[in-house]
């Protein structure tokens, strides 16, 4: 309960903060000692606040059992990458490529490094590790159309060049992929929900015990009020965060596609923990449903926010990876189906699915 109260103070009083001398705070980036300070207060806020959300999500999570748990975390999260994404493009700059990279970073991290690292993780802890395989296959089925129609499909329309959309394929697209998501969503939480439920053994029984927690006071309520008083201030902050960040990537001459990693890793990491947690407990559904789902709802929310901000300031949105990305892009969806279409995981996928995350890597400093 301190802990909560200490990061909700933190939280809302770097809110005021920034609300009141936030001009004065931002007028200081071109010393470097006050642009690093002001980089690391905002990042250890929001972190310390995502990891809240984390928090109360999984308390939900327990008391509404899975997909609910999950999906509730998994929505929370990309709601803040949303918000900060948007934040970047309404700015005065504009970042035309932000949400194509942001989008494919966090494809790369929860899908090669996260994937990767866990099924590594899980093969030493417990040699190999079963989950449903119909949700696996539920969640690519998706994810394949979503990825491959707005990060590859722009490159190859001759409408328009340079990976971007017209006014009418835009309009188009971000119907189709709030139509496709929302359909994904009413079965993961209607009559298929047991296919994003940890599996029977062999011997009838689920692999996982369902946690069952006694005598907790806090009401289902308070947890969401609580989850969205920790969201708020992320959202709130992630302007403040988007400037310095631009200040920093233009100042040290780094890569464009950077802004879109560190903003997915500073969103995912709560969430990637969680997974990497999930697996370490022997409950890989748990962990699948992290990672793929927020595959799922990174491109079900970004792909149509992106778009309508674009349409709305008139800014131009680039979404067609380079030949290189969409390369890594095809191996990457390849990999997960062959990782996810057999009834068991090891050692070997992980190894696979790493190397791969580190060759992305290299790539975005030496293309």
């Amino acid at each position: 309960m301190t802990m909560m109260l200490a990061r909700l103070a933190c939280a809302w009083a770097s809110v005021l903060a920034f609300q009141l001398l936030g001009d004065s705070l931002l007028g200081l980036l071109g010393a470097p000692l006050p642009s690093a300070l002001i980089f690391a207060w905002l990042l250890g806020v929001i972190l310390w606040a995502a990891f809240g959300v984390v928090h109360e999500a999984e308390e939900l999570a327990h008391r509404l059992g899975e997909p609910y748990g999950t999906l509730i975390l998994t929505l929370s999260i990309v709601i803040i990458e949303v918000a900060l994404i948007s934040a970047v493009m309404l700015g005065a700059k504009g970042a035309p490529t932000l949400g194509r990279d942001t989008m494919f970073a966090v494809l790369m991290i929860v899908l090669n490094g996260v994937v990767g690292i866990g099924l590594l993780i899980g093969g030493l802890r417990h040699f190999s590790q079963r989950y449903n395989l119909k949700g696996a296959g539920s969640y690519l089925s998706v994810i394949i159309p979503l990825t491959v129609i707005p990060l590859i499909l722009p490159n190859f329309t001759t409408s328009t060049p340079d990976g971007t959309l017209t006014s009418g394929q835009s309009i188009a697209f971000s119907l189709f992929t709030l139509a496709l998501y929302g359909a994904f969503l009413i079965l993961q939480t209607g009559r298929h929900s047991a296919f994003f439920q940890e599996p029977e053994s062999e011997m009838g029984a689920p692999d996982v015990a369902v946690a069952v927690h006694t005598g907790i006071s806090r009401s289902t309520a308070t947890h969401v009020a609580l989850l969205l008083a920790n969201i708020l201030p992320i959202v709130i902050l992630a302007k403040s965060l988007a400037t310095v960040l631009d200040f920093g990537i233009a100042r040290l001459g780094a890569p464009v596609a950077l802004g879109g990693i560190l903003i997915a890793m500073v969103v995912f990491t709560p969430e990637c923990i969680a997974a990497l947690r999930a697996i370490t407990a022997n409950q890989l559904q748990r962990a699948i449903n992290l990672c793929l789902g927020a595959a799922a709802s990174t491109l079900g929310l970004t792909v149509p926010t992106v778009l309508a901000i674009g349409l709305i300031s008139g800014q131009p949105v680039v979404l067609g990876l380079s030949a290189t990305n969409m390369i890594i892009l095809a191996m990457t969806l390849l990999l997960s189906t062959l990782t996810f279409t057999g009834a068991r995981t090891t050692m070997l996928e992980g190894a696979v699915h790493l190397s791969v995350f580190f060759v992305f890597l290299v790539l975005v400093f030496s293309p």
